[in-house]
Order: C-alpha cells, then sequence, then structure tokens
C-alpha cells in the first residue's frame, strides 16, 4: 500500500506521515528533506541559488547527513523552495522517490507532488492543509525549540512566500490530486489530524 501526504509548508503533513507509517508498518520518506539536502549542499558550497545550474550541481546528496538541524532551518528552508522548481533538480531527485514508493509491501511518502507525480497511483493520498497564521505558530514553534532566534512575523511572511512558489511554479506545482482527500487541521491537535488521517485510509483501503 502506498501512501501519500501533500500539502504545504507546516501544515502537519510530516506528523501525520510518520504517523501513518507507524500504524501501518511501512517505510516512510519525507521528500522536503531531500530538497532541503541539496539546498544544503548548494549553500555549503557558496553556489547561486538562483542559477539551475548550481542547484543541479548540488544533488550529489550523498553525503549529508539527515539528522543536521541545519537542515531545518529557514534559510534553507527558503532556498529549498526556489530550487525545487528547476526541472532539472526534480528530475535528478524522480526516480530516487519513485524507487522508495516502489518498495516491498509500500511505503508513505510526503511532500509537495507525490499524489500528482511521485506515486499518481497511490491507494490512499491526503492533501493537508491548514490557514498560514496557524502554520506559522507551528513552525515558529518548532525553530524556537530548535533553539533558534526567529520571529513569527518573518516565519508567516516566509510561509505565505513559500506557499506562492510552491503553487505558482511550472514544473510539478503544489495541488492537490484530483482523487486525494483533503484534510484541513487548522482546528485539529496533533493527535486529532492522525486519527482523521487514519480514517481516511480505512477507508480508503475498504
Amino acid at each position: 500500500m502506498i501512501i501519500a501526504v501533500d500539502g504545504p509548508a507546516a501544515s502537519g503533513k510530516g506528523t501525520i506521515a510518520r504517523a501513518l507509517a507507524r500504524h501501518y508498518g511501512l517505510p516512510h520518506l519525507d521528500t522536503g528533506l531531500l530538497y532541503r539536502a541539496v539546498a544544503l549542499n548548494l549553500l555549503q558550497a557558496g553556489g547561486d541559488p538562483e542559477s539551475e545550474f548550481s542547484a543541479v550541481r548540488a544533488c550529489d546528496i550523498s553525503q549529508i547527513d539527515f539528522a543536521d538541524p541545519e537542515l531545518k532551518g529557514e534559510t534553507v528552508g527558503g532556498i529549498a523552495s526556489r530550487i525545487s522548481a528547476y526541472k532539472m533538480v526534480r528530475e535528478a531527485l524522480l526516480e530516487r522517490q519513485r524507487t522508495f514508493a516502489a518498495s516491498p509491501g509500500g511505503a508513505v511518502l510526503d511532500g509537495r507532488d507525490i499524489g500528482t507525480v511521485i506515486a499518481p497511483r497511490a491507494e490512499a493520498k491526503l492533501f493537508v492543509t491548514a490557514a498560514p497564521e496557524v502554520r506559522a505558530k507551528r513552525r515558529f514553534a518548532e525553530l524556537v525549540g530548535f533553539g533558534l532566534n526567529v520571529h513569527y512575523e518573518d516565519v508567516l511572511a516566509d510561509i505565505r512566500a513559500r506557499d506562492e512558489r510552491d503553487s505558482g511554479r511550472a514544473e510539478a506545482p503544489l495541488k492537490p490530486a484530483h482523487d486525494a482527500h483533503i484534510l484541513d487541521t487548522s482546528a485539529m491537535s496533533a493527535e486529532q489530524a492522525v486519527a482523521a488521517a487514519i480514517e481516511v485510509v480505512e477507508q480508503r483501503r475498504a
């Protein structure tokens, strides 16, 4: 069983995807971390995020430590959002994601184009969303928890800018798959969102 979980930044899709993976005993891939890894590579190499060629050269992420807290930072996140619009960057990471989706027994993947591009035949598709202000508060709390000095207004502005970039890009724009279940978590706790997601998957399995 392949479960595709898409949605904008800080919507709760990662929390939901990890919980679904635990619940069903499936491997999980946060595809956004792949783009963040490329962004961190690019940043450390002094590359130009406005250059698609530079971004493609940074796509060898074999040496990246995915536990590095810098991957979660707003600087890396902003660069990741910009370079994810590049066709050649997406193509460089595409096969890795599709191979993971084809894991024996299935997999859970979360990102922005799982249900539309990576795994269009997934048995269950969720598009997780929430109001920008709610998502900004969540991301702000997360970053403060990492010990980062951030301001809510800056986080909200970044969320809005990222939404615009992700939804407006020509290559694999952020949008719900036609057969995805829309799950708005604005008024939900993490536990309620996970329970709602499991219910959706169970309905799809039935």
